[in-house]
């Protein structure tokens, strides 16, 4: 039978290994932590947003993220100590500005035809994850982010999207619980919102009902090509043990997230990956009143730049910002305090007693596109580099991907699905 391995369980590993064993492939996961959706996956802003599909290789990103370089509250945050990886990710970031308008086109289009693979795949595996299908709204506080914001939408529009204008009056009806002195609005009645963590496990726990063999604390230390693929990992016990493996496979797929710049590495490949911050917090919202008092509909603030996502009843997810700062998953009490303020601001009646604070690094490549395809080794393939889109986008590309191994990797026709 045909073994693939899928590095990575986070929401693109996943998805890739759902796909593969669709086809009929035998799938082994590897993640390094002890459980799935533990890093980029488990607490990000919850939306599934095609209307957030632009790409930020713009003039208008360069000039804002110089002015807030020495601003410790600014929506993206550089840390500007020189490092060869940090510098050339944004010298390829500078010139893929040309790009801009084809790659925001081509991401809208992978968003839009994202949806239906992925509310299949939930209503196909009975997979519940606090699904809230009441659009997004994006809000502009003055004239210039709204025309911006116009510009923008002739490009989502292009790409298939059905989003509209909205004024003041018509956002307080769309979201009653929004406090503001906002210029205009735009809305996207098909977006929604949900939980990436309660997805991402449901359909690893899919994963393992058809078959796929899941390997937790594993971390791959080295990739030979031998008769087969030969992938060396250490599995780290819960008392502290380690154990070296080593499994053969007729192909491998990297979906690791900012790990796969490093694995690439080992297989002659390089992936420009960056790992850039976010923040999140979620805020339990305890009684009815706090409940009463949070929105349903999906937010994005364009100033702030931060998202909110309802995720059922008594939660509500806040998050955002962008910080350049290396491999650094440090949760700074000043970022998580804007999102906190920014709650109280927009919704006073809302609690914010009770929060739970999160970051994590989103794998970025230069031209804010993800690498989906093969690698340069027979039988090498990656899907990885969603940035802030992977629960977005992982639907449509592990599609993709798993296309792609089929044509260079068939499975044996006696196990085909």
């Amino acid at each position: 039978m045909t073994k693939i391995a899928v590095i990575g369980a986070g929401i693109s590993g996943v998805s890739t290994a759902y796909a593969l064993l669709k086809l009929g492939y035998d799938v082994t996961i590897l993640e390094r932590q002890r459980y799935a959706a533990m890093e980029t996956s488990f607490a990000n802003g919850g939306q599934l947003s095609a209307s957030n599909a632009e790409v930020w290789n713009h003039w208008s990103t360069v000039t804002k993220g110089v002015k807030w370089m020495l601003k410790r509250d600014a929506p993206l945050l550089m840390n500007p100590s020189p490092t060869w990886h940090k510098y050339s990710w944004l010298a390829e970031f500078v010139s893929n500005i040309s790009n801009y308008h084809e790659n925001t086109v081509a991401t809208t289009r992978m968003a839009i035809s994202a949806r239906q693979y992925m509310f299949d795949i939930a209503d196909r595996e009975g997979i519940e994850f606090d699904h809230v299908s009441r659009g997004i709204l994006h809000i502009y506080w003055d004239k210039q982010g709204f025309e911006h914001a116009t510009k923008v939408n002739q490009m989502l529009t292009e790409g298939g999207l059905d989003r509209r204008a909205v004024a003041v009056q018509e956002i307080a009806s769309i979201e009653p619980a929004l406090h503001g002195k906002f210029y205009a609005g735009f809305f996207t009645p098909s977006d929604s919102t949900g939980d990436i963590h309660k997805y991402t496990t449901g359909l690893a726990t899919a994963c393992e009902k058809l078959g796929a063999k899941l390997e937790y604390d594993a971390v791959v230390s080295r990739i030979d090509r031998k008769k087969r693929l030969q992938l060396s990992y250490v599995v780290h016990g819960r008392l502290g043990e380690t154990v070296d493996q080593v499994l053969e496979a007729d192909g491998i797929v990297v979906c690791a997230g900012c790990a796969s710049r490093q694995l690439a590495a080992m297989l002659g490949d390089r992936l420009n990956i960056y790992p850039v911050k976010g923040y999140s917090i979620t805020v339990h919202l305890d009684d009815e009143h706090a409940q009463l008092a949070a929105p349903w509909v999906s937010l994005l603030d364009d100033r702030a730049k931060i998202v909110t996502s309802r995720l059922g009843t008594d939660r509500l997810r806040v998050a955002g910002t962008a910080e350049f700062n290396g491999h650094n998953r440090d949760i700074r009490d000043d970022r998580i305090r804007t999102l906190v303020e920014w709650t109280r601001e927009l919704f006073p009646s809302v609690s914010t007693n009770r929060v739970v604070p999160w970051a994590g690094l989103r794998p970025m490549m230069p031209n804010m596109m993800p690498r989906v395809g093969k690698g340069r080794a027979p039988g090498v393939f990656y899907n990885t580099g969603h940035g802030h889109l992977g629960w977005t986008l992982s639907a449509a590309t592990s599609a993709v991907l798993a296309e792609v191994v089929a044509e260079s990797v068939p499975v044996t026709p006696r196990h085909a699905a």
